[in-house]
């Protein structure tokens, strides 16, 4: 059997090597437009400011491995400019016609480039996919005296690129966002906390803000502010490479990407397809989707090779998990955002918490935010998290969870690894399945930054506490003394009661409540939520000139 595989990232080297490994003696073909194969796009924004210094670093696999070791044959620089499903070729180059068996289609996604004036021919701007483009951006900055550098797009490369080019000497950085918060798969309390890292380590953010227009020296943006730069980065996200596929008639789906089954199979069920160009199922939605990631690109191509092979093989929707380090901050997330979850109009329920890396009392513990989204049933719908130490560890076991269609009351019960330098006897995954089975209990009901407004508020801590900081217009009853003060309280009023992170005010309203108030809420995430909101806020009005 002939397999000729289109395209060596992620998704057909995965494919090229399972197959080889299902069967020594299948003729497999990998050809590849560009003269890379295996590279480790994920770490172009740290190749371009010399975080990993070896070019040889950012190679995954080599064309040697795959031929010695693997009896895999390459050919780089070979474009398909044809597929022809009923004579079943593909031509190369324009003049190469070769035969196959089976097809794999991987040819990735390309960066968008948006139509806007300015753009087309500008020697300062750049696009970051390939590694020759990470070597064009070094290049450029070492022989150009860059001083002031924009990256337009705050997604995760847009967020990795701006990090790492404020790390090289004397390069003012900027980050442009159309939209109102960075960080799209992530909700704006989550954004915040890396709004405000990338803020304190020297980065202009302009958020709510797109590009009108390129001059040769300035940016002028929609609001009619101008931005001087002397080198640009584009990173607007990526769009999937369907040529091919279109011309040769197979399906598309609604996305735009390539359409395949469960099995990664093609309308035609010689052709398969996999990684960032197809089509895949949203995990809590059930809508197609793009998701343009490495884990599922690698995942598809081995079920692609199974497929193949004739071991029936199935991919099981797309999580969505990912996590993006902005500076010593960590930021991940699994599953649907609120805001993805409140345009679909599907139900839901969320709860923010902060839990400690490891037990408290052990040194060097730091603290860690949760966002858990769910519903009535239990189902959990996302998760997001920012902090420093063991961020992506609480958001895979959750991940891992939501695959295994656990609800918020397994998370109760999730045994995980204890000891003071690790973790705490109730993990933060435990504490968050509580605090949504309170919620769902009724032994709680939540308030959140937006419910402040309009609310009576009453700090429950300490007279101390209160006095060197609160939210404007609270009133102080320390939780103890609620049991004696209680009737100081309106019962026709809604009264949002918060402490430091949230804990004290579940007590205080679990006391509130037992003496028959019935609009009574807790705080979620405390003041020390509500402290990172503002100071973002306060930030961004400031960026606007308002």
């Amino acid at each position: 059997m002939k397999i000729v595989v289109i395209g060596g990232g992620a998704c057909g080297a995965s494919a090229a090597a399972r197959l080889r490994r299902l069967d020594d003696n299948a003729e497999i073909l990998i050809l590849e437009k560009t003269d890379e194969i295996s590279i480790a796009n994920c770490g172009l924004p740290y190749y371009c400011s010399g975080v990993i210094e070896n070019e040889s670093s950012m190679h995954v696999s080599s064309i040697q491995k795959f031929k010695n070791l693997l009896n895999v044959d390459i050919k780089l620089g070979a474009e398909v400019t044809k597929i022809d499903r009923k004579s079943k070729t593909v031509i190369v180059n324009g003049l190469e016609k070769l035969s196959y068996d089976k097809l794999v289609l991987a040819p990735g996604a390309r960066p968008s480039v948006p139509p806007i004036e300015g753009i087309s021919d500008n020697p300062k701007i750049f696009t970051v996919r390939m590694l020759k483009d990470a070597e064009n951006i070094k290049s450029f900055v070492k022989n150009n005296n860059v001083k002031n550098a924009v990256v337009i797009g705050g997604g995760f490369i847009g967020v990795e690129m701006a990090e790492n080019l404020s790390l090289l000497n004397g390069v003012k950085t900027t980050l442009i966002e159309q939209a109102s918060h960075i960080l799209p798969p992530v909700d704006k309390e989550t954004a915040a906390f890396a709004q405000n890292i990338m803020r304190e380590h020297g980065i202009n953010l302009i958020l709510s803000d797109g590009v009108k227009f390129f001059t040769k020296e300035e940016i002028v943006l929609m609001s009619g502010k101008k931005v001087a730069y002397d080198i640009v980065i584009l990173a607007v996200g990526v769009k999937p490479e369907t040529s091919l596929a279109k011309d040769c008639g197979l399906d598309i789906g609604k996305t735009g990407g390539i359409k395949v089954n469960k099995n990664m199979q093609t309308s035609d069920p010689d052709i398969y397809a996999g990684g960032d160009s197809v089509e895949v199922e949203d995990f809590v939605t059930g809508e197609p989707a793009l998701v343009p990631l490495a884990g599922p690109a690698n995942r598809q191509g081995r079920i692609i090779a199974d497929n193949i092979a004739g071991y029936n093989s199935f991919y099981k929707k797309t999580i969505g998990s990912a996590v993006v380090k902005v500076f010593d901050l960590a930021i991940a997330c699994a599953g649907s955002s609120e805001e993805i979850l409140s345009k679909k109009n599907i139900p839901y329920w969320k709860t923010f918490t902060f839990g400690f890396s490891h037990a408290n009392y052990y040194p060097g513990a730091t603290r860690t935010m949760y966002k858990l989204l769910f519903n009535k049933d239990g189902q959990i719908l996302g998760v997001q998290a920012a902090g420093y130490e063991g961020v992506e560890k609480r958001v895979d076991v959750i991940a891992t969870a939501m695959r295994a269609n656990l609800k918020v009351w397994d998370l109760i019960d999730s045994e995980l690894c204890y000891a003071p330098p690790y973790s705490s006897a109730k993990d933060p995954v435990n504490i968050l399945g509580m605090h949504a089975d309170n919620i769902l209990k009724g032994f709680v009901k939540p308030a959140f930054y937006e419910d402040i407004k309009g609310s009576l508020l009453v700090d429950i801590r300490s007279k101390e506490e209160f006095e060197n900081e609160t939210i404007e217009g609270a009133i102080n009853i320390f939780t103890p003394q609620l049991r004696t003060r209680f009737t100081e309280l309106p019962k026709d009023k809604k009264i949002v009661l918060f402490c430091n992170t949230g804990f004290q005010s579940y007590v205080a309203s679990r006391i509130l409540i037992q003496k028959g108030f019935n609009n009574v809420y807790s705080l979620t995430g405390g003041i020390t939520l509500y402290k990172e909101l503002i100071k973002n806020a306060v930030k961004s009005l400031q960026s606007t000139g308002v």
